[in-house]
């Protein structure tokens, strides 16, 4: 309420911004619709518009907290609000409660850093914390001095929460002992931050150093870095392929795998969200994904068939890929690959077996079950990202099929 208030008042002295709230129901609380009703009420009174937006939380089986799920589907809101800014109210009690919480639970230095005072959001606004470096007892005054009304969460009261009791019984004992422990913490959270900023720094650096020919990490160069450069390296692929943050035992666990690895074997760590493979002496980071269909999937003629994480596209074409005359001869669909398939690219060779002409391709092996082939009745037409069969090759002006398989981006996989 006093944020709302004051970018509102803001707004006569010259704050040349379109001002508009938006309020998640979590449906949480048996006084949520009321909370609701009360936001309308105050943005109604303030000329400033508001969007409800409820979201379900499930209370069970969501295997990430009631908590964490509700922030989930609460940030999934706000990357979705069509704005140049997001300010959110978190104050300083806030952010050194925060960091208190983060380093009871072992956070690394990015983790102890807290609440950024902004941070941009994937395809969705800049969220800003204009509060951050302001005490809760001086935002207290300003509701107090402008007759501000508030509603509190009942939920806060209830110190069997984790962050509750930090904020309702450990907090008020530490300030008795050091007075100004929340402004000393999140002091700290800045320094972790600029720590956290120097290791973002160095993994670019160690990254340019290491990289491949192909763009990945080579694993040799990798080896060499120290154990504390490796892991922070390590850290920073992960979190750029869409990975969450590693727990320290299983990053200790993969630096020891991948310290004595040889450059020419093959090795798989498996994390909760995806794996870190190495082939031919490079670090590949997979991220889970759908499965592809275990049956075949029928083409009716569409432009374009689901594949897993993508899809095949079919354009039409004239005298390129695909002869569409020697297709309808039987019916035509996409397998995945089940072994002892035989190809033959090349008319000038004979035919050959898809196991080898993947390894040939340097195709991973995990991606290889993911490969869509197109198939006429009992003959493989085409594989991805090996080619056609040259028996159903197109001749020169006749129409024609090419096939295209797009994938969801795997940053850095």
């Amino acid at each position: 309420m006093v944020l709302l208030h004051a970018l509102a008042a803001m707004r006569g002295f010259g704050l040349a911004v379109d001002l508009s709230a938006v309020h998640i129901n979590h449906g949480l609380s048996a006084n949520a619709d009321t909370w609701a009703a009360f936001c309308d009420t105050v943005c109604r009174a303030l000329g400033i518009p508001l969007a409800v937006v409820g979201v379900e939380v499930p209370r069970v089986g969501c295997g990430e907290g009631l908590e964490a799920t509700a922030r989930r589907l609460r940030h999934a809101v706000f990357a979705g609000c069509d704005a140049d800014w997001l300010a959110l109210a978190h104050h300083r009690d806030d952010q050194a409660e925060t960091i208190l919480f983060r380093l009871l639970r072992g956070a690394g230095v990015g983790g102890a850093a807290g609440m950024p005072a902004e941070r941009p959001q994937d395809d969705g606004p800049r969220l800003i914390r204009p509060l951050l470096d302001l005490p809760r007892s001086l935002l207290a005054v300003y509701a107090e001095e402008n007759a501000l009304c508030w509603v509190e969460d009942e939920s806060n009261a209830d110190s069997r929460h984790r962050r509750n009791h930090l904020r309702r019984q450990v907090m008020p004992r530490i300030e008795e002992r050091f007075p100004g422990a929340a402004q000393v913490l999140a002091r700290a959270g800045r320094h972790f931050a600029e720590a956290a900023l120097l290791l973002d720094e160095l993994a670019k650096i160690d990254r340019a150093a290491a990289v491949g020919v192909q763009g990945r990490i080579d694993l040799a160069k990798f080896q060499v870095l120290s154990k504390a450069r490796a892991g922070n390296l390590l850290r920073s692929e992960l979190l750029a392929a869409g990975f969450q943050a590693p727990e320290a035992r299983w990053l200790e666990e993969a630096l020891r795998q991948l310290a004595t690895v040889g450059t020419g074997s093959e090795t798989c760590v498996a994390t909760r969200d995806g794996e870190v493979h190495v082939y031919r002496g490079e670090l590949y980071m997979v991220r889970h994904r759908p499965p592809v269909a275990d049956g075949p999937v029928p083409w009716c003629g569409e432009e374009i068939l689901p594949w897993g994480d993508g899809q095949v596209m079919l354009g039409s074409t004239q005298g390129l890929g695909i002869s569409y005359r020697l297709l309808r001869g039987a019916p035509v669909c996409l397998r995945r690959r089940l072994g002892g398939e035989r190809l033959q690219p090349d008319p000038r060779r004979p035919f050959r077996t898809l196991r080898k002409l993947l390894q040939e391709a340097g195709v991973p092996p995990w991606e290889r079950a993911r490969l869509p082939l197109l198939w006429s009745g009992d003959r493989l037409v085409w594989v991805a990202g090996i080619g056609i069969d040259a028996a159903f090759a197109c001749a020169p002006g006749e129409p024609g099929l090419v096939p295209v398989w797009e994938t969801a981006p795997q940053s850095r996989a």
